[in-house]
């Protein structure tokens, strides 16, 4: 039986997010925080886990430049970061695709464009996304004091700003923040899946 193009590239589509589900970790909350060092960020500067020792808590989101769902969270990510940044909480953008478009050389164009107001890191290796079990763009975490898994998964429930209903990523960090544990320590995440090589 001849497949259509279309049937064609949904098993490709299906294909990829099975390659990557299979290369991701599967972390838990409370577990410690896989650690990362020298992971070259779009100031051309090395970055590690252990540069933010000082961060009460640190968001570390995967992203990416290409994908739809991860352009439509940047103007989310730079206002959690202007607005916690001063309660002690420290963004960090992780790309982990090699694709053309997601290359360091896009990342520092798309960063100055929307003016990133954290660091925006390149993983071409790939190790942290698979450490962390990322499987979409974007997918975060947000590691506690003592850099532990404190939530994963999805930013909010709706791609669309002005659709949010449910801010699990922000009510993650009001809780943590005074002491107590998120309402919800685990969401779905959605987006773009990560092309694991």
């Amino acid at each position: 039986m001849m497949l259509t193009t279309r049937r064609v590239c949904l098993l490709a589509a299906l294909t990829a997010i099975l390659v990557a589900v299979a290369n991701a970790a599967d972390l838990t909350i409370g577990q410690s925080a896989p650690v990362f060092s020298d992971i070259i960020g779009v100031d051309d500067k090395p970055h590690g886990l252990a540069d933010y020792e000082d961060a009460r808590l640190v968001v570390l989101a995967f992203t990416c430049n290409h994908c739809p769902v991860a352009k439509a969270y940047e103007d989310r990510l730079v206002a959690l970061q202007k607005e916690y940044g001063s309660k002690g909480v420290q963004v960090l953008a992780v790309n982990v695709n090699n694709l053309p478009a997601d290359r360091l050389d896009e990342m520092k164009k798309r960063a100055k464009e929307k003016g990133f107001n954290f660091p925006y890191l390149y993983d071409s290796s790939q190790k942290i996304g698979r450490d962390y079990g990322a499987k979409v763009t974007p997918h975060v975490f947000v590691l506690d004091g003592s850099r532990k898994i404190a939530y994963m998964g999805a930013i909010d429930d709706d791609m669309r700003a002005d659709k949010v209903k449910k801010h699990h990523l922000r009510d993650a960090l009001d809780a943590l923040l005074v002491g107590k544990e998120p309402p919800e320590k685990a969401t779905k995440q959605f987006g773009c899946s990560i092309k694991y090589e």
